[in-house]
């Protein structure tokens, strides 16, 4: 997997890939090149071999302030309607390569994370934060609906509808205490443990039957559009499919020899 980025920050260590946006004088804003390559990035992870698990990390104490105002906001302004259409779909794009990359990302929330910032860790499978962290879905306090990048289909299944809807129609920022009892944060951790405490669970996870939670991952997103009686057959059949792998097997036999499993990702 490529870590020789142009717009954004990527260190791979033993699987385990840090990305960060790396504009901290500014609050990390996005650009059109920052959206584009951090999309292509996710979506070739589904075909990485080196890559298990990714951290989406704040950097110089925030997340991210969304769309930058002049590289992003003002040249919108310009465009015409085919023009904005290409933008907002490539925006969706980013969020769709996360969801279907096949593997966990874990973002780790500092300070500001605000807008398109706020849409990437909503698109996360896990979401760890510092007391500072104030997230906000911003986009009507910019004359825009609250529906972009996904928001309104994924926010509520996180929070739930009425907390979601007063999020995307004030604008106004989720303190961290509040994103914890809502159940956006899985856990709040003081400032110098956050990128520590991402990557141990990162550690945690990758040592697990990585296959596996590939299955999971998709599953978790094929499923928001499936009966129960459609998710059962086809929790069935990835079920059938992650028995065949070796990892199941070294589960069996490290459990009959009373020993911890080593899984190997096959």
């Amino acid at each position: 997997m490529r870590s020789d980025v142009k717009h954004f920050i990527c260190e791979i260590d033993s699987g385990v890939a840090t990305v960060r946006l790396d504009r901290p004088d500014r609050k990390n804003p996005l650009t059109f090149d920052s959206y584009a390559e951090l999309r292509d990035w996710f979506r070739d992870l589904v075909y990485s071999d080196d890559v298990d698990v990714v951290v989406f990390a704040s950097n110089g104490g925030n997340f991210s302030s969304g769309g930058d105002v002049h590289d992003i906001i003002g040249p919108l302004t310009r465009m015409n309607m085919k023009e904005l259409l290409r933008f907002t779909r490539m925006t969706g794009d980013l969020v769709k390569a996360i969801i279907n990359c096949g593997k966990p990302v874990i973002a780790a929330v500092d300070g500001i994370c605000v807008g398109a910032g706020a849409i990437i860790a909503m698109a996360s499978d896990l979401r760890i934060a510092t007391p500072q962290a104030k997230i906000a879905f911003l986009f009507t306090r910019v004359g825009l609906a609250g529906c972009d990048m996904g928001a309104c289909a994924i926010l509520p299944r996180l929070i739930g509808q009425g907390r979601a809807a007063e999020l995307l129609y004030t604008g106004r920022s989720m303190s961290a205490d509040e994103g914890e009892r809502w159940g956006f944060f899985n856990r709040v951790v003081e400032i110098d443990a956050l990128e520590a405490e991402a990557v141990t669970l990162a550690r945690r996870i990758q040592a697990g039957p990585n296959f596996a939670h590939m299955m999971t991952k998709t599953m978790l997103a094929q499923e928001w559009s499936m009966s129960i009686e459609q998710a059962i057959e086809a929790e069935a059949q990835a079920q059938a499919i992650c028995m065949q792998t070796g990892d199941f097997e070294r589960a069996y036999t490290a459990f009959v020899d009373k020993q911890k499993p080593e899984f190997q990702g096959d």
